[in-house]
Parts: C-alpha cells; sequence; structure tokens
C-alpha cells in the first residue's frame, strides 16, 4: 500500500509533526508499505528514506514563523500525486492540504487528519474567557459549515483523542474514527530521573534543590497559555517565597511576550528550544510535576510522554492532556484560570512525590500505547478502506 501525506507543517526543524513523521516512516517500513511525505520546503527535492520518502515542494516561507513554509499553489501537489498514485491520500490539515486532498481526481482513499480543532486552538483562546466557549462555537458556525463541506469528500477523518472525536462529531463530522496516539516507550521510560540535572534545573530558576521544580514544554503559541503557568507559579512564591521554579522548554512565535511575561515573574526560567530529545526525556523524569497549559490538545504527547517517565502532571480540566488526568498523580484546574492553576500547584505540594510517580508510571502503562500500536491501528484502518473500495469497483 502506498500512502500520499500532504503534510503542511512538516519542518526539518519542527517539533511533533517531525517526530510524527518519522515514525510514520519508520512504521511504513516495518508494515511493508510506502509512505510519501509531500511538504513545503526551500526548493524542490526529494529526500529517501526507509518506509518512502519527503517530496519537498518549493513554497514560501510562513511569515509568522520562518522555520515553516506553506503552500500556495496546488498545481505541484497535483503532479506528485498524479505521479505517484497512492492509494490513500491523506490531508493533515484542514486548511489548504486538506482542501488539496480532498479535490484531488485520482482513485485513492482519502483521509483528512485532524491535529486539532482550530476553533479551540484560536477562538477559544483568544476569545473563550470573555464569551465563553459555548457562545464562541455558534459565533464560529460559519467555520463548522466549512469544516463539514471539507469533509463530505473524505472516506475518514481520523482524529487522536476521543474528546475531539466526540466534539467533531456534535458539530455534524461524518466517519471520525479515532486513533490513539502512542509513545515511543525506547525513549520514554522510568528510571531516567537524574538529581544532577534536577539541580541544574532549579538553579537557572534561582532555586536550591530544596524547591519544587515544574517543568513544561510546548510551541510558544497562544493555545499554550504559558503566561498562564508563569502567573500561577508567582502567585505560589507570593505565598510561599522560594518554593517552586518553572522551567520552560519551547520556542515559537509568542517567545518575545514569554520572555517577557518570565522577567516579570521570580524562579521562572525560559530555556529555549531543546533539540536533543533524550535530554528532554531526562528533564521530564527529572521534574517533580509537568504542569500543561493548553485545553484543546488533540492527544497531549507531552502530558503522556512525561507521565511514562514518571512525572506527576498539573493540567487544565478540558482537551486531551486532561484525559490522561487521575487523582492518583494529578492535579486539575480551570482552563486558563492561574488561581485555579496556583491552587493546583499547592495542593501539589502537599502530596507526596514518590507515591505519584509511581501512580504515574502504573497508569501509563495501562493508558498509553506505544506508537508501533498507533500506526499498527491506521495503516490497518486504510488497508480495509482500501479493500473496500477495490470491492465496490469490482
Amino acid at each position: 500500500m502506498k500512502i500520499a501525506d500532504i503534510s503542511a507543517f512538516y519542518s526539518e526543524q519542527g517539533g511533533g509533526v517531525r517526530t510524527y513523521v518519522q515514525q510514520k516512516l519508520k512504521a511504513s517500513a516495518r508494515l511493508g508499505h510506502t509512505t510519501v511525505i509531500i511538504a513545503p520546503g526551500r526548493e524542490n527535492r526529494e529526500e529517501p528514506y526507509p518506509g518512502g520518502k519527503i517530496v519537498w515542494v518549493k513554497a514560501p516561507v510562513l511569515p509568522v514563523d520562518k522555520r515553516y513554509h506553506m503552500f500556495l499553489s496546488s498545481t505541484e501537489v497535483t503532479r506528485i500525486l498524479d505521479r505517484e498514485q497512492p492509494d490513500v491520500v491523506e490531508g493533515s490539515t484542514p486548511w489548504y492540504a486538506g482542501w488539496m486532498a480532498g479535490h484531488w481526481r485520482g482513485a485513492a482513499v482519502k483521509s483528512l487528519v485532524m491535529h486539532a480543532d482550530p476553533v479551540a486552538v484560536y477562538a477559544h483562546t483568544l476569545l473563550g474567557a470573555r464569551l465563553g466557549t459555548q457562545r464562541v462555537d455558534r459565533l464560529f458556525r460559519w467555520f463548522w459549515r466549512y469544516l463539514r463541506r471539507l469533509n463530505a469528500p473524505f472516506d475518514c477523518t481520523v482524529v487522536a483523542g476521543e474528546w475531539l472525536a466526540r466534539r467533531f462529531i456534535s458539530f455534524g463530522l461524518k466517519n471520525v474514527v479515532t486513533v490513539p496516539f502512542g509513545i515511543d516507550r525506547t525513549f520514554f521510560h522510568d528510571g531516567l530521573r537524574d538529581t544532577a540535572l534536577r539541580a541544574r534545573m532549579l538553579a537557572a530558576c534561582g532555586l536550591p534543590e530544596t524547591a519544587t521544580l515544574l517543568l513544561t514544554i510546548g510551541r510558544h503559541h497562544p493555545e499554550k497559555r504559558l503566561p498562564v503557568l508563569i502567573s500561577a507559579v508567582g502567585k505560589v512564591n507570593a505565598v510561599r517565597p522560594h518554593s517552586v521554579g518553572l522551567y520552560l522548554v519551547g520556542d515559537g512565535l509568542s517567545r518575545a511576550q514569554i520572555d517577557r511575561a518570565a522577567a516579570q515573574v521570580p524562579h521562572v526560567h525560559v530555556a529555549g528550544q531543546v533539540s536533543d530529545r533524550a535530554e528532554v526525556t531526562r528533564m521530564m523524569a527529572s521534574a517533580d510535576a509537568l504542569i500543561h497549559g493548553s485545553g484543546c490538545e488533540t492527544f497531549g504527547l507531552a502530558v503522556a510522554e512525561a507521565l511514562c517517565c514518571g512525572a506527576p502532571i498539573i493540567v487544565p480540566d478540558t482537551g486531551g492532556a486532561f484525559d490522561f488526568a487521575h487523582p492518583d498523580y494529578a492535579e486539575v484546574y480551570p482552563l486558563g484560570d492561574a488561581e485555579g492553576a496556583a491552587r493546583a500547584i499547592g495542593r501539589f505540594l502537599t502530596r507526596d512525590r514518590e507515591a505519584c510517580a509511581r501512580a504515574a508510571i502504573a497508569g501509563a502503562a495501562e493508558r498509553i500505547g506505544t506508537a508501533d500500536a498507533h500506526f499498527d491501528r491506521l495503516f490497518a484502518l486504510y488497508e480495509s478502506l482500501v479493500r473496500q473500495r477495490a470491492q465496490r469497483r469490482t
């Protein structure tokens, strides 16, 4: 089986999408398939991999983030699809990539892969606190009409979280299938805690080893609500001086705003992007807890990875991250509420961290699958749809 993935947000400097694509290529090789990643880049070129290849299409730089490029024309993508003649074509966004996949005239099975809910990511983030999320959803009825039209020609719409499947179905999308993400357990597992690394991270926050170290990992983007986390740590330290440090890993379009916010709050350190994946894994295991701000994560990969490393979690009360919350190892706060997040941190400070860590590892083993299992299910779904299409044509 050949799969063509129009991957609009793949970048050599990217984060989660890059990791996912690399895992997909490895799984494709393992299962005997061929995956062709069609991505916008600096120039037209092909990059071979076991399990397939990346076909770069020359495209302009994305103005808000120069690590990425953006498709502006379907001509070259259509030419590649016509040449490759895939059995399955994926559109990886609800924007132009989805439109190109849905409108290609080839006979392939069509899959719309929704890694995010744009209304939750943007409109809820910007307007939800003032208007409430239900009212925001009503104001964006036009978008849901657009998404239903986009969804119509696809044989399936793949999401990674049950909460997102329920949400899309409630707005009338058809053929929604949940294929949960998984974790690479060769990287993310217990036994990686490093007290020396923990001490260095706390020192970067201006704190001794006796303080509590919170870690957050992700793009610097409004949907991550990092200022909420920074404010919450400031509120905790105002009541319990020098008790909590917040260490932020990541970068992105909101970096300047995050730097300014962190400069106003003691014991917050903005580390920027950490490219060494193994180092990030040790950071997860060495932090006392991972704190998360986004309420619209499809799956919550960083949260799942942290749990596999034995890190308890502090998460908002909605989205993919919340799906992992369990009282044995998690504290929950109202989305976007710095006071609520501060209270959740305060509750965590009173708990037995080691007991929470053991519960996190046990919970992860029970509830979080592997990356291999995710792609086994995804490719099995595609094989089934390809067979069904072939049967209808005979």
